[in-house]
């Protein structure tokens, strides 16, 4: 039995008996876990000819379930008449991402390696205390094409873009382990979700903002758009679409406070330099003072950490809403960077913190098992198509 479900009592009114015979199932099952609103209703319909009303009763019956019970099978969903229980589970599943492993850190960290079918494997990382209980940090594609030379994700060729479907993946297999369900538990560790893993997010916009959807729904995983923040490296186009599309915080990978440095830091800099990227964060929809942009700067020493680039960032961001996150760089095999020292962080920091702008240090959380900022690469490449078909006949 699971814990705060609904009563026997159908929630809705008894829909009509379907008839089993007619139609043969699709050999494939789909998998409900990730689908959005609309998406499951028009599966209903597909499957079972139901119309609108009838489906997007049962539909809400099922989102329930799904994200805001958990549940793994069909069986256990009690407002939902036996036979019905039993055509569900003919045409679909509720399947998780395969974790691969999952390693806890000295501090509490936990990272996910988790598989989601022949060759395609990510990372994604549990940060407890962080936010106001604990973030998760999700990818939003396999490997990365920006190839940021602090950032060890930049090492790994894009294999693909992960589905929305496998991005929300990521947040049931971390809320499984977590014994996160149901959704709106009192005491539940996973307060934020944040688009800072593996990839570009706005290079997959289409997807990511699918898995806002669903997993800011209230009656489901329920966490709010103002707890879930979207960091990009600057991909200029698709930001004013983020911002309608999905109201989620905006985060930017900064870096440097001058183009020349950030074209070596940030290669897509030299597409879309500083004075875009900046007069596209002003233009941010619903960016205010309650609203604020996130600058990430990691902190590389003797290259971005000087009193005078501290006094340039102030410059630059000028009349944007904003706040200052400044990341201890995390070292990688073969990182051409050393960390600044601890110091010299703290100076660059009051400097920010004179002029306005909050500027906290970001503690390094799971350094010893590779799951702090820029440290997460998957073993996935890029395969041909025949080979992927010979693996999964495999």
């Amino acid at each position: 039995m699971i814990a705060g479900r609904p009563s026997g009592a159908c929630l809705y009114p008894i829909m009509a008996k379907l008839d089993l015979s007619s139609g043969a199932p699709l050999a494939a099952l789909t998998n409900l876990a990730g689908l959005t609103r609309s998406e499951l209703g028009a599966a209903l319909r597909e499957r079972f000819g139901l119309d609108v009303k009838q489906a997007r009763m049962r539909a809400s019956q099922l989102w329930r379930w799904v994200y805001d019970f958990g549940a793994r099978d069909f069986s256990v969903m009690s407002n939902i008449g036996k036979e019905m229980r039993t055509a569900l589970a003919e045409q679909f599943e509720i399947a998780r991402p395969k974790v691969i492993e999952r390693q806890v850190s000295t501090d509490g960290t936990r990272k996910y390696l988790l598989g989601f079918g022949p060759g395609i494997e990510v990372e994604c990382v549990f940060i407890p205390n962080v936010g106001r209980t604990g973030a998760l940090c999700v990818s939003s594609q396999v490997g990365c094409t920006l190839n940021c030379t602090f950032c060890h994700t930049g090492t790994q060729k894009l294999v693909r873009n992960l589905t929305a479907a496998e991005i929300i993946g990521q947040v049931i297999a971390v809320k499984d382990d977590l014994e996160e369900w149901p959704s709106d538990k009192a005491d539940r560790q996973l307060s934020n979700v944040v688009f800072m893993g593996m990839g570009e997010p706005l290079y997959n916009l289409d997807n990511v903002a699918k898995a806002i959807e669903v997993i800011s729904d209230g009656e489901g995983i329920g966490l709010s758009r103002r707890r879930i923040t979207v960091s990009t490296s600057g991909v200029v186009p698709q930001m004013h679409d983020l911002g309608e599309q999905t109201s989620a915080m905006l985060a930017i990978s900064l870096h440097a406070t001058n183009d020349a440095l950030r074209d070596e830091l940030v290669p897509i800099n030299r597409k879309y330099p500083l004075a875009e990227l900046l007069e596209a964060c002003r233009n941010y929809p619903g960016a205010s003072n309650a609203r604020r942009i996130t600058f990430e700067y990691v902190m590389l020493k003797g290259v971005n950490d000087s009193d005078d680039e501290a006094r340039e960032l102030v410059r630059l961001l000028k009349g944007i809403p904003a706040k200052i996150n400044l990341i201890p760089f995390n070292p990688w095999p073969g990182a051409p960077y050393e960390c600044s020292s601890w110091e010299r962080i703290e100076a660059f920091a009051e400097i920010v913190n004179r002029a306005g702008y909050a500027s906290p240090i970001r503690t390094p959380r799971g350094r010893d098992i590779q799951a702090a900022c820029g440290q997460l690469k998957s073993e996935s490449v890029k395969k041909r198509a025949s080979e992927l078909r010979r693996e999964a006949a495999v």
